[in-house]
């Protein structure tokens, strides 16, 4: 069995590259949006054109960007959302919000101090984990129904 899993959410932590490591060895790949935080928030603008009006150069970037997302997720088996600690990640929820309405096998992480504000995102997910390491061993039951040692 191969996987495809999305890896949403927190650009400011190398989660990604902790759940991407410690899955070596599984029939995974792994997709992603763009984490270069300046080439996310500038591609609109850098491919469409300047816009003098802050809004407007966001939402050049927001409608570039929701290529790439909504292309990630729908071709996705698995959606994992990581909610930081330091910001609020409306665009990660947004991320969960599209998986759930799309019957994505959802997987969250987030910390124990945000379970009260993601309440209806935990509801709507499959697992809800604290650390990658946690994502990585459901991934490894998944594929090869092995329990951790």
């Amino acid at each position: 069995m191969s996987m495809i899993v999305y890896l949403s959410g927190e650009i400011h932590t190398d989660w990604r590259e902790q759940i991407i490591e410690g899955a070596y060895g599984l029939d995974v790949h792994f997709e992603s949006p763009v984490t270069d935080h300046a080439a996310s928030d500038d591609c609109g603008v850098a491919i469409l054109g300047e816009e003098p009006n802050k809004y407007w150069h966001d939402h050049k970037g927001a409608m570039v960007n929701a290529i790439r997302t909504r292309k990630g997720i729908a071709g996705a088996d698995v959606v994992v959302v990581r909610f930081g600690e330091k910001y609020k990640q409306w665009n990660a929820a947004f991320d969960a919000g599209y998986a759930a309405a799309l019957g994505k096998s959802l997987i969250i992480l987030s910390q124990p101090e945000h379970q009260h504000p993601l309440k209806e995102i935990h509801a709507a997910a499959l697992a809800v984990t604290e650390e990658p390491a946690q994502v990585v061993e459901i991934l490894r039951y998944v594929l090869t129904g092995k329990l951790p040692d």
